[in-house]
């Protein structure tokens, strides 16, 4: 019998953001180095004509839509919430991307997670998704908790 088995690709990108309306000093601009980590599941391919045969998932084929489709959108971009008191400061800074939401570690992440939800084939399931800001301080979603 064929098992399912999870695969994972952890990316690193560096981002900034302010949390207008907060009180703590994240209300600022500030960076983090953000560590991305990315979990499907899948039964591996048991076809010999396939050069996939044995993997769920080609690493590969993996960093290629996390790069295309979430790298992009947050690496080496300042984010600010739409209606921001910081609004007009892309005048001045080329990699400013407003967003609908608070960008706090919890709502990047479910921006990532509905991204990511359209983007594997058949058969290949995102699983678990984990957005670590701080050195000890992460944010993590699963499939089967939603």
């Amino acid at each position: 019998m064929i098992q399912n088995i999870r695969v994972t690709k952890q990316f690193d990108f560096e981002t900034a953001h302010a949390l207008d309306g907060y009180t703590g000093k994240c209300q600022d601009i500030h960076g983090h180095s953000y560590h991305l980590q990315i979990t499907v599941i899948g039964k591996p391919i048991v076809d010999k004509a396939e050069s996939a045969n044995g993997m769920v998932i080609d690493f590969g084929e993996i960093k290629r839509i996390v790069n295309d489709k979430i790298i992009v959108l947050f690496d080496h971009r300042l984010i600010l919430r739409n209606d921001s008191r910081f609004n007009g400061i892309e005048a001045n800074n080329m990699r400013v991307r407003y967003v609908k939401y608070q960008p706090t570690c919890e709502n990047m992440l479910i921006e990532i997670v509905d991204v990511l939800k359209q983007q594997f084939g058949i058969g290949v399931e995102l699983h678990s998704i984990m957005l670590r800001e701080t050195a000890n301080s992460f944010a993590e979603w699963y499939a089967k908790d939603n």
